[in-house]
């Protein structure tokens, strides 16, 4: 009898243990709109490891969204788990971010499926429940204002990149309609007041006087697919939402790249916006100034849901 080569056997143990991007196919909870959920858990992972969801692009699949970003190298790096959601919307793969029930917390729609692999994860691998973010460009992005406004109770702080305010893809009288593509916001004719976003996102979670998620806004200056007006209008939403100022406290140039404009809002950068001169919708992903804000890559004394305020300059000290 022919004894297994030990070289091979490691091998394949080293296989059948590494990390991989991965379709969870059992239940995991209520998932109205049968959003598909795929996960990445590093083989190296955390004893309460961070979850960063990432909603992919209109017109992308999550297994784009994992290949063509560094969050897997990052989360072997570093121990927590990523997310990757994809949507099903067959016709163009874009998220619902006009519905009323993606609209309202725990209300249905797809943000309610994302949600539910949040719940999921954080349970099955004992996650930290107070360090949960999210993070996309595009329609990934319109999808991380949308969890940011209807989720506040889930996410510690998220990065939207060419996307929209919460709520702007909405129909006039919110009807509820799923794949809706507002004209109207994309090309920049809605522009509301600071109270008048705020209480949009307010109503999507009715009576919650919880603490609200930390807020990095991302957009080219030239993007031909979503009006560069939505930056401003995201503006005015997430530092009334946080009850700061819509003035900067503090402007950086060229960073983190040349012709980059970094603005910094509230005594404790509760909300900072990245404005990109020359830039396209095609605007590039910029994981390690997201990995710094959410502080990913930090072991103890981490930032997390409930920890610090918008109104001081007391978020928690780093790590």
């Amino acid at each position: 009898m022919k004894l297994p080569n030990p070289l091979a056997l490691l091998a394949l143990s080293f296989l059948a243990s590494a990390a991989a991007f991965t379709q969870i196919t059992t239940p995991f909870g209520p998932n109205p709109r049968n959003v598909s959920f795929n996960i990445y858990v590093p083989d190296a992972l955390a004893a309460h490891p961070a979850i960063l969801v990432y909603p992919h692009w209109c017109h992308g699949l999550a297994s784009q969204a994992f290949t063509w970003s560094r969050w897997s190298a990052l989360a072997d790096e570093h121990g927590f788990i990523v997310i990757y959601p994809g949507s099903p919307n067959a016709a163009d793969q874009c998220w619902d971010v006009s519905s009323k029930e993606t609209l309202t917390h725990n209300g249905g729609g797809d943000s309610l499926g994302i949600v539910s692999m949040v719940r999921w994860t954080l349970d099955k691998y004992k996650g930290d429940k107070s360090r949960v973010f999210v993070a996309g460009i595009s329609s990934g992005g319109m999808m991380t204002q949308v969890l940011l406004g209807a989720y506040p109770d889930v996410f510690a702080a998220g990065a939207s990149f060419a996307g929209v305010p919460f709520g702007c893809f909405a129909p006039a009288n919110n009807a509820g309609q799923y794949d809706y593509w507002s004209n109207e916001c994309a090309t920049g004719q809605v522009t509301h007041t600071a109270k008048q976003w705020g209480d949009l996102a307010r109503a999507a979670y009715p009576g919650y006087r919880g603490w609200r998620p930390k807020v990095q806004i991302y957009q080219g200056t030239v993007d031909e697919v979503v009006s560069y007006h939505n930056f401003g209008e995201a503006v005015k939403l997430w530092t009334n939402v946080n009850g700061i100022s819509d003035t900067p406290v503090r402007v950086v140039q060229d960073t983190p790249l040349p012709g980059w404009t970094k603005s910094v809002y509230g005594p404790s950068g509760w909300v900072e916006t990245y404005s990109a001169a020359g830039v396209t919708h095609d605007i590039k992903l910029q994981e390690d100034t997201i990995l710094g804000m959410f502080q990913l890559n930090c072991t103890r004394n981490c930032f997390a849901w409930g920890k610090g305020s918008p109104q001081r300059a007391d978020p928690g000290k780093p790590c």
